[in-house]
């Protein structure tokens, strides 16, 4: 319908796009939240070049120690520009999923978009780690003096290494662990103990576990986000995840395998609870059975349990509770009888945390920093998504990717209050990471491919221009 004829038409701003308008104003939120984020990590990068008294990364110490632990702050690493022929092949996956992937989550069957996301998952993160060299890349990071193959000789029997564990946690005891070991409970140790046991010994097995495992968490994330009624939204979330940042620390550290193993007993219990196998409190059973182990593989997994529970308000089931507990419980009377009691070993490890590196790690820093080394792991399109995420409308209808990502920010607000997780959340986070990147398909379908973009650019930037580790 025309303007009444005696209505005055309104003139163009000069200068106006009509078209671009509208456009900017539909999602000027998601832009300036963009905006904000990318300032505050250039903040958080900056800072510790500074060389402030009262915002430091650090509390200075000798130039050894500020060269390892704060050179590149708030990420874990340090300065090494690096590139080789996997560079290239990083590019190449890239590339295809970039170009391809949006069009395989629409057309494939849903068991084959499976297979190719956990193929692309695996490919992309054997392809970063390998800019690094395959000795330094894929077996010397699993192999370093005070990693878990390192003390495998240490060991002794599984009976003793589980009955003797908690002794060894604090720092001035007889013969301590390592931090790296020290820092988790038995049952991360006991993973690669028990690899090199069947005869997997050596680091390209452990490394092997570790991606093969923390790589098929992509898959995790699509069954459960299907699992939860919408499977729509789980084809969109198949690139993402499949072309995610994390991937850098995936490659290779033994949080990929602990995200892994967090993933599945999630996915499984959101089967169960929506009663998509047949045999649905088995399936519950075995969610906690896993949910249960990662709690013995990593402290913080204790988290868990809020998005387990998220998992029941979505589908208004709580049966599942009671066999993924029985589950949890096997797991817990297991490690209780052979002799470790799962809060002596956190007690120790606060204490032992709080006395050491967590002392020169200022709160002040790192309750916000932290929140961007996350962000190089989820990608700057995963932190715009987790806005749309608290979307009333969507969580009013329990829908099951806007209900888990609320969830997991939830798991990440409450360890970075915490203050046990300071610094190296891009790698310690790795269990939650994977859910928020799954966020950035509630952008735009229209944008998607320059977000697969965005993020396949910043895994890259951050892998070819710091030495990360673990």
């Amino acid at each position: 319908m025309g303007l009444p004829s005696h209505a005055p038409a309104v003139p163009p701003v000069v200068g106006e796009d009509p078209g671009a308008v509208p456009w900017l104003r539909r999602y000027r939120a998601d832009l300036i939240w963009a905006a904000f984020v990318v300032v505050l990590a250039v903040v958080a990068f900056v800072v510790p070049h500074l060389h402030l008294w009262w915002l430091t990364p650090l509390i200075p110490q000798d130039a050894v120690q500020n060269h390892a632990l704060a050179s590149t702050a708030p990420v874990l690493g340090v300065w090494l520009p690096h590139d080789n022929y996997a560079t290239l092949g990083s590019i190449g996956v890239a590339l295809v999923v970039i170009i391809g992937g949006p069009i395989a989550a629409r057309r494939l069957p849903w068991r084959p978009l499976l297979a190719f996301t956990w193929l692309a998952a695996t490919a992309w993160t054997v392809a970063l780690t390998l800019i690094d060299g395959p000795l330094r890349g894929w077996i010397g990071r699993v192999n370093g003096t005070g990693g878990y193959l390192a003390q495998i000789p240490r060991t002794g029997s599984v009976s003793s290494l589980i009955h003797g564990f908690a002794s060894r946690i604090p720092e001035h005891s007889a013969a301590p662990w390592d931090i790296s070991i020290a820092g988790d409970p038995p049952g991360a140790l006991l993973t690669f103990v028990g690899l090199d046991r069947v005869g997997f010994n050596g680091g390209w097995w452990a490394s092997a576990l570790c991606v093969a495992v923390g790589t098929s968490a992509a898959m995790a994330v699509l069954v459960a986000v299907r699992a939860l009624g919408d499977e729509a939204a789980a084809r969109r979330v198949a690139p993402f995840v499949a072309l995610a940042p994390l991937a850098v620390w995936v490659g290779v550290s033994a949080d990929g395998y602990f995200a892994g193993v967090a993933a599945w007993g999630i996915a499984l219990l959101a089967l169960a609870a929506t009663r998509s196998t047949p045999a649905s409190d088995v399936v519950a059973v075995a969610a906690g059975l896993l949910l249960g182990w990662s709690v013995f593989l990593d402290y913080g997994l204790i988290l868990l349990a809020i998005p387990a529970i998220a998992v029941v308000v979505a589908t208004g089931n709580a049966r599942p509770l009671i066999g993924g507990l029985s589950g949890a419980l096997v797991v817990a009377a297991f490690f209780t009888v052979q002799g470790f009691w799962w809060l002596d070993g956190l007690s120790l490890l606060r204490h032992r945390y709080y006395t050491g590196i967590a002392h020169y790690r200022p709160y002040s820093y790192w309750v916000w920093a932290n929140v961007v080394s996350l962000t190089c792991a989820i990608g700057i399109p995963a932190v715009v998504g987790l806005r749309r995420g608290f979307d009333r409308d969507a969580l009013r209808r329990r829908s099951g990717l806007e209900i888990l990502l609320v969830a997991f920010v939830a798991v990440v607000v409450a360890a970075d209050v915490s203050g046990l997780s300071k610094a190296e959340v891009e790698r310690i986070w790795l269990p939650f990471a994977v859910w928020l990147v799954a966020a950035a398909a509630l952008l735009p379908i229209r944008s998607h491919r320059v977000c697969l973009a965005l993020q396949a650019t910043g895994a890259l930037v951050i892998n070819s221009l710091l030495l990360t580790n673990w």
